[in-house]
């Protein structure tokens, strides 16, 4: 669950040796003197180590790590909604409910994904398996409506289609990514608008006789 009150996990944080090593990789991106710039690629690494969330002893791991203020740390990972201070589940179900996917029918993917998991927005249900969660925009607005589950998008929802894909989680199965309508990728729902039929020889004439 996302929030803004950071929460102690209890439990000493240091990065595994494959995942020190995926951060002296990306400190050494930045410019001498410009380390803690890292913070941000760093609060992630440890949020995916840690199970999905930020502890405060993540936190304080991190700026020991690059030198730099706690308070520092806190204030970035408090502003950024990606970081979570709480622990989620499994599945991370992440509707947008911005204006573009609002006047696709968002209202109706939400309802979808509050019937299947029972949950509430900012909830976790009891065996960890699923987080439902609330977002502003999620960058994909030309395939609205959409939600975001771990990493992966799911775009061109229905309500119908949202219920399959938290289906297919409860059922242990990976449901198909991207556009759910068998859209390519972010072309016009009506199919191709220019460049089409005889339009694309008269261009491929005209570029020959230039």
């Amino acid at each position: 669950m996302s929030g803004h009150s950071m929460q102690l996990g209890g439990v000493p944080f240091a990065f595994t040796n494959a995942n020190m090593a995926k951060a002296r990789a990306i400190i050494a991106k930045y410019p001498q003197g410009c380390q803690q710039s890292a913070v941000m690629p760093l609060l992630d690494l440890g949020q995916r180590q840690n199970g999905g969330w930020l502890t405060r002893e993540t936190m304080d791991y991190i700026a020991d790590l690059l030198q730099m203020p706690t308070i520092g740390v806190y204030e970035v990972a408090t502003f950024y909604t990606m970081y979570n201070h709480r622990p989620i589940g499994r599945f991370h179900v992440q509707v947008c409910t911005n204006l573009p996917c609002w006047l696709r029918g968002s209202d109706g993917i939400a309802a979808a994904c509050r019937k299947v998991t029972g949950l509430n927005w900012g909830e976790t249900d009891a065996d960890g398996r699923f987080t439902l969660a609330e977002v502003e925009c999620l960058g994909a607005c030309v395939n609205a409506p959409m939600m975001q589950i771990n990493d992966d998008f799911y775009e061109d929802l229905t309500p119908e289609t949202a219920e399959a894909v938290l289906a297919a989680f409860c059922n242990g199965e990976t449901p198909k990514k991207g556009s759910q309508n068998g859209r390519h990728s972010c072309e016009p729902i009506s199919g191709l608008t220019v460049l089409t039929g005889d339009e694309k020889g008269k261009v491929r004439a005209g570029e020959e006789s230039a």
